[in-house]
């Protein structure tokens, strides 16, 4: 075999399997670092400006802004910040800088000013980093971490603000575990936090190269076994090489982790970083609060396309174009049904709606559309929530098929417009056989009257009865008109609320053996009625 299985964890007794996420981490995004230096075109200043802000407006107290020390762009954006007071006094900046005096250097120039600072330090640990690309010892390794801890606390002794220290054995999941917690334990012991501070120890997934319970075993063994793990904050930070960064990241909660750093949407190295929406919004939906502003999941769309210039997939967790739409007619139906149900204040409760839309800024007109996949409950939705016409139920199997047939004909999904529009053409006010040219109508006591003139298959005629009830009198005109059909069903209502809203009614006929449905609008409910049964009537002899 060319590839090699990843060794399981020696991990007895393991906890993190009966664990659940009960509170939200700390949040810590590195798009402005790790997303941008992944980029195609890395963002301009005002791009990374604009990011920045959105990242406070969302509630991020961490943020990684940069490596200033790898460029003047960088460094600009960090002094820019600084400068011009865009860095809320509880937001803390974070920078990335190796094991290396000039750019430990570099890096505290690039902070000056700031109230709130982490200083984060790499450098590779994994067997193969160590023997292909330094040729070094596991001590020597352990011995750039600590010259990297030596220099940061000369650079930044007379830093005015508060610094934090946190370190990355990248290449972490590809490391020893116990040469992993010999050199975290030796880096924590070198920093020596106070009593009042804890060490960020960033364990990496660098590269994805396990299943998630395999991470999180690694990250529950580190937490059992650092020595000085009440001065440790255990951080996560998860790329996406197997597709499973969500999972992993989540499993690592449960396993002990505090802390979360990831990119909005994914974006990062390779298949990326772990999305920090698709995690806040899960727990969101298991009603833990996560601590982060999603209520507006467009803007956040917006702002992350226009600096990373990469589109978001519509199928993408909780944001893409298409996550809350449904074009099977099964699931229409359910949805349908379970919107129904829904109470103002209740616990949500609509199949395959894991969220309300509305919570991260949607509305509900996308939630079903229609294609030649759809059926008659998405179609009856859509004529409902959108134009005011409740379909009645047994009509509504005739409906979806006539849209289905229109969708069919379009070879694509048809617009809410399309779809009322071939609703109407098929089903309201129709006049091609039958029409009415001139109708009066008197409510007596006992009686209703109808007299009009009308023409059928080009003939005219007219007539007038007098019977107990609208339907009754207007059929019996049309019977007598030679037209052989029964009324099987008549339901009515108001198009829409308000004074000047038009009457709707439905008519189920059985004409020539078979059932057809007409439907009649207007502003007068007795005029609607007769249109309903004449579009009915006109139905049945196409």
């Amino acid at each position: 075999m060319k590839y090699q299985k990843f060794n399981a964890i020696a991990l007895k007794n393991r906890t993190w399997p009966d664990k659940v996420i009960e509170k939200a981490p700390i949040w810590c995004s590195v798009d402005l670092r790790d997303g941008n230096q992944a980029l195609i075109n890395p963002m301009t200043l005002e791009k990374k400006v604009r990011f920045f802000k959105l990242l406070v407006e969302m509630g991020f107290k961490e943020i990684e802004i940069g490596f200033p020390s790898a460029s003047e762009v960088e460094f600009a954006f960090a002094r820019h910040l600084i400068e011009n007071d865009l860095i809320p006094d509880d937001v803390s900046v974070q920078i990335l800088t190796q094991a290396r005096e000039h750019l430990i250097k570099r890096s505290a120039e690039a902070l000056q000013g700031a109230k709130n600072v982490i200083v984060h330090l790499y450098n590779s640990t994994s067997t193969m980093q160590r023997k292909i690309v330094y040729d070094k010892s596991q001590k020597e390794i352990i011995d750039i971490a600590l010259q990297g801890v030596g220099w940061i606390k000369e650079s930044f002794a007379d830093f005015d603000g508060k610094v934090r220290f946190e370190y990355s054995p990248e290449s972490f999941t590809q490391t020893e575990l116990e040469f992993a917690v010999e050199i975290c334990d030796a880096v924590v012991e070198a920093w020596n936090p106070k009593k009042s501070e804890k060490v960020i120890l960033n364990l990496p997934s660098t590269v994805e190269s396990a299943t998630p319970n395999i991470y999180a075993d690694q990250i529950e063994w580190m937490c059992q076994h650092i020595k000085r793990r009440e001065d440790v904050t255990i951080s996560v930070h998860t790329h996406n090489d197997r597709g499973c960064a969500v999972a992993a990241t989540e499993l690592a909660l449960m396993a002990g982790a505090d802390r979360v750093e990831g990119t909005l949407m994914g974006n990062g190295e390779r298949t990326g970083n772990v999305d920090i929406v698709t995690v806040g919004l899960n727990m969101f939906t298991q009603g833990v609060n996560p601590a982060l502003d999603f209520s507006n999941v467009d803007k956040i769309i917006e702002v992350v396309e226009e600096a990373n210039e990469i589109k978001t997939h519509v199928r993408h967790p909780y944001v893409g174009e298409l996550v809350y739409t449904a074009f099977s007619g099964s699931h229409q139906d359910a949805i349908k049904k379970g919107m129904a149900r829904q109470k103002e204040g209740e616990k949500w409760y609509v199949p395959y709606l894991p969220i309300d839309p509305k919570d991260v800024g949607r509305d509900y007109d996308a939630i079903i559309r229609i294609n030649s996949q759809s059926g008659k409950g998405g179609v009856a939705y859509i004529l409902e929530s959108q134009y005011g016409y409740k379909i009645p139920k047994k009509m509504q199997p005739y409906v979806g098929k006539v849209i289905q047939e229109e969708s069919e004909k379009r070879s694509g999904v048809m617009s809410e417009k399309q779809i009322k529009e071939a609703f109407e053409k098929h089903f309201v006010n129709c006049e091609e056989f039958i029409q009415i040219s001139n109708i009066m109508i008197d409510i007596k006591e006992k009686d209703v009257c109808v007299e009009g003139d009308f023409t059928i298959a080009g003939k005219s005629y007219h007539d007038k009865i007098c019977s107990g009830g609208i339907i009754e009198a207007i059929t019996k005109v049309f019977q007598n008109g030679s037209l052989d059909f029964e009324v099987l069903d008549y339901s009515e209502h108001a198009l829409s609320e308000g004074a000047d809203s038009k009457a709707v009614a439905y008519f189920s006929i059985m004409i020539a053996g078979k059932t057809v449905y007409g439907v009649g609008v207007d502003d007068n409910i007795t005029h609607a009625s007769i249109r309903g049964l004449v579009s009915a009537l006109n139905v049945g002899r196409r």
